[in-house]
């Protein structure tokens, strides 16, 4: 026994303490990160380079994107040295701020308007979109609000009207912009955290079937969604039209088959596919490594999630629901983002505008994703330390 623990006192603190962190999640996260990277330059090179704006700079986004990960990883770092006692001290306030970033970027002549949409914040060298921030406040504001109102959690009136309220602001603004996608990943985050967190399940029934009803109301009062949809349906009724990027999608997924036609050879990435690294990305990999690739990124999705909810069971063992609601909140919205941009990249679901969280194109997308690995890790760090501490004593 004296030789062991010598031998433990001689190992350096560093080594003693790589047991605390979940390195698979580390893994997971910097996996699709870097697979992302490499799409992010294959799909966008011959953009760049008959881009003016990119000087023709073949690696113009990739450089960029490469950039948001570097700030990513700086923003991961800082959050991670962030209690979570002090994310939910804070969650109210956070969402708050969520709030006004949202409305000021309606304000005209503060707001960037891109393609008709008016959703980002221009800060000089790069553009913020709020409502990917707002997706990390809405899991913290709805795990906080779970946790203080556990006790009415069977009651309307006091359970799920002050969320509600909170619900339709938010969705009020991401409407105004428009973004429906963020909108559903928003409300399918705050009714999910509301579900684990114990609402009564008639009342959650109930929510689901009017949540269900108003996102019809909203799509047949609202021409260009009710286009989306009928693009979507059958896109080759109008392949040069309404079903024009589907269409391209679609082929991008039948030339690819099983294993792709190289790194690199995608064909419709060449002006055919808009967004091609961005929206649809997924497409690109689909030509370029088949259903192959396309099967390794949704198994690196289903990992991350599924490590997420169980960063969360560890946590409410020890009574920690906060942490538990947030891990398995951020695995949620993850989950359900992801399956959307999968769902309108094969044509499952009408185009929606969001992209494929840690492989798209986008800085505030992936800041956000950065941030919530990290805030992933902090649970489970302290989780962990509790853990060992019990373990102890």
């Amino acid at each position: 026994m004296a030789e062991i623990m010598s031998n433990k006192a001689a190992v350096p603190k560093s080594r003693r303490h790589i047991a605390e962190y979940d390195y698979v999640l580390i893994w997971l996260a910097l996996a699709l990160l870097s697979f992302g990277l490499v799409m992010v330059y294959s799909a966008s090179i011959d953009i760049a380079e008959a881009n003016k704006a990119s000087k023709h700079n073949p690696f113009f986004f990739a450089q960029r994107h490469f950039m948001f990960l570097v700030v990513g990883g700086l923003a991961a770092y800082g959050v991670f040295q962030v209690k979570m006692l002090q994310w939910q001290k804070y969650a109210p306030w956070l969402f708050v701020a969520g709030l006004v970033l949202l409305a000021l970027v309606l304000i005209p002549g503060v707001g960037r308007n891109v393609n008709g949409s008016q959703r980002w914040l221009p800060l000089g060298l790069i553009n913020l979109q709020p409502s990917e921030l707002m997706k990390l406040a809405a899991v913290l504001y709805a795990a906080d609000y779970t946790v203080r109102k556990a006790a009415f959690m069977h009651s309307v009136k006091q359970g799920f009207v002050p969320m509600f309220i909170a619900m339709f602001i938010t969705g009020f603004l991401l409407l105004m912009e428009p973004d429906f996608g963020a909108f559903v990943v928003i409300v399918a985050i705050a009714m999910a955290v509301l579900f684990l967190g114990g609402l009564n399940l008639r009342i959650f029934t109930t929510l689901l079937g009017v949540l269900a009803v108003s996102f019809v109301v909203l799509i047949l009062n609202s021409p260009y969604r009710l286009q989306r949809i009928v693009g979507f349906m059958d896109p080759w009724a109008d392949p040069f039209g309404k079903g024009y990027q589907l269409s391209h999608a679609l082929i991008a997924f039948g030339r690819g088959q099983w294993t792709g036609l190289g790194l690199g050879g995608s064909v419709e990435k060449m002006f055919y596919l808009p967004e091609a690294h961005t929206d649809f990305l997924l497409a690109v990999i689909a030509e370029e490594l088949g259903f192959v690739g396309v099967a390794v990124v949704i198994a690196l999705f289903a990992a991350l999630v599924i490590r997420a909810f169980q960063i969360g069971r560890a946590a409410a063992k020890m009574e920690r629901h906060f942490c538990a609601l947030t891990a398995m909140g951020i695995g949620v919205w993850l989950g359900v983002q992801a399956c959307i941009n999968i769902g309108v990249n094969v044509g499952l679901l009408p185009t929606k505008g969001l992209t494929l969280p840690f492989l798209s194109f986008g800085g505030s997308g992936i800041v956000a994703n950065c941030m919530a690995v990290a805030i992933l890790l902090r649970a489970d760090y302290e989780t962990r330390a509790l853990q060992r501490g019990k373990k102890g004593s």
